[in-house]
């Protein structure tokens, strides 16, 4: 079980593998044989010169007035495909038209992250080594949000805009200690173009989506398109040698590779819904993205000045499904079961959740006005908010269901 406070204990399923089968050839009947009278020798062979004489003659019609005209007509159809033709490449459907505008929306605020840093080797010494990433520039003045993983360890951090203009001055905020998430600033920016952050808790599986990144760190600003393939993902995500366990993931197929961690994931009205974090090594088609009400809190802080600050809560929990809550025999089964599995408790010491009075085994239901399940987990509910902030938690304690208020504080490693 995981210990992190605030972060749930997640269970997957095997992957459901179909097949087809081939399709049989149709059958095909034979024609029958057809039959012909007999007719003298000498006639036959007299109708059939004759006969073949006819149809030289036809034949040799047919093919000089085919001839006479064929150039023509090739040389017409020609023209028309070089020049009075219609160029299907302009033939703007409107999904087409859909994706470039939430392209030519989203693409100015999204940028390319360049690091540097300095390593130690037994045998050769230092050396320098360079990496990639993607970032989304989340206001005016200069402050940019990306993955940890991007920037950590690194000496220098620079930046470049989507026309090209460069900054190797930038300022690196800090990093949220449960999640893969981190903050930059250019200093001294004025008026840049910023990213709407849109609402997570509301996606559906299938919906489509856009992703846009510096693939491989070459090429800046590619955009690929998708569906969300799920929501509330588990995963140990990898960078180097260093292993970090993230849940509640939304699942996507739009293609994200190396050098697209950071970069948003949009929907169809160019909103960000999800920071792209991971993708499945031993797969296709299978990416990962922080759902971006996760980072809501964090970037409220970061905005007013206060650094990179997670809110706390106080409580392990395991998530509630259909087979959890038979297992646990709940009754409900969706909310998260407040419950360590072991002999010590679940609510932290002193923690907010302790000051509101929540106990081990109540069920959060809410979190807010929203439900904890499908639309999100407690962990990221709770991390749209800042420290400070107070929410309101719905709660089932036995058989009955009860509201508490919680004031927020800031999480400490």
């Amino acid at each position: 079980m995981n210990q992190s406070p605030d972060s749930p204990t997640n269970h997957t399923l095997p992957p459901v593998v179909t097949g087809d089968q081939p399709q049989p050839q149709p059958y095909v009947p034979q024609q029958p044989p057809v039959a012909r009278r007999q007719m003298p020798r000498g006639l036959w062979a007299r109708i059939a010169m004759i006969g073949g004489i006819i149809l030289l003659a036809l034949i040799a019609g047919y093919a000089g007035s085919r001839l006479a005209t064929w150039g023509q007509v090739n040389d017409s159809d020609l023209a028309s495909r070089l020049n009075g033709g219609t160029d299907g490449n302009t033939l703007i459907t409107p999904e087409e038209e859909n994706l470039a505008s939430v392209v030519s929306k989203v693409s100015p605020s999204v940028v390319s992250i360049v690091t540097q840093s300095q390593t130690r080797d037994f045998y050769y010494g230092s050396s320098t080594e360079e990496g990639a990433g993607t970032g989304i520039i989340v206001s005016k003045d200069g402050y940019i949000m990306t993955n940890k993983h991007v920037i950590e360890g690194a000496s220098t951090v620079g930046v470049i805009l989507s026309d090209g203009t460069s900054y190797d001055d930038v300022q690196v905020l800090g990093s949220d200690p449960l999640n893969d998430v981190a903050f930059l600033r250019i200093p001294d920016v004025r008026d840049l173009p910023v990213a709407e952050l849109g609402d997570s808790t509301s996606v559906r599986v299938g919906q489509k989506v856009v992703a846009i990144g510096n693939s491989l760190g070459q090429y800046q600003n590619t955009v690929t398109s998708g569906i969300i393939s799920g929501t509330g993902r588990p995963v140990a995500a990898q960078a180097g040698e260093q292993v970090e366990t993230l849940t509640d993931l939304i699942q996507t197929d739009a293609a994200i590779n190396p050098g697209n961690s950071g970069g948003p994931l949009l929907n169809l009205h160019g909103q960000v819904i999800g920071l792209n974090t991971a993708i499945a090594a031993d797969a296709q088609g299978i990416g990962f993205s922080i759902p971006i009400g996760a980072t809501k809190g964090l970037l409220k802080g970061v905005l007013a000045g206060k650094g990179v600050q997670r809110s706390y809560l106080g409580v392990n929990y395991v998530p509630i499904t259909a087979d959890v809550a038979e297992y646990y025999k709940l009754s409900v089964k969706k909310g998260a079961y407040i419950y360590n599995g072991t002999d010590k408790t679940a609510v932290a010491a002193n923690s907010p959740a302790a000051k509101a009075g929540i106990k081990d085994k109540d069920i959060i239901t809410k979190v807010g006005d929203i439900e904890v399940g499908d639309r999100g987990s407690v962990a990221s509910l709770v991390a749209e908010y800042a420290p400070g902030d107070t929410i309101k938690l719905t709660i089932i304690r036995g058989d009955k269901t009860m509201t508490t208020q919680v004031t927020l504080t800031a999480f400490k490693n």
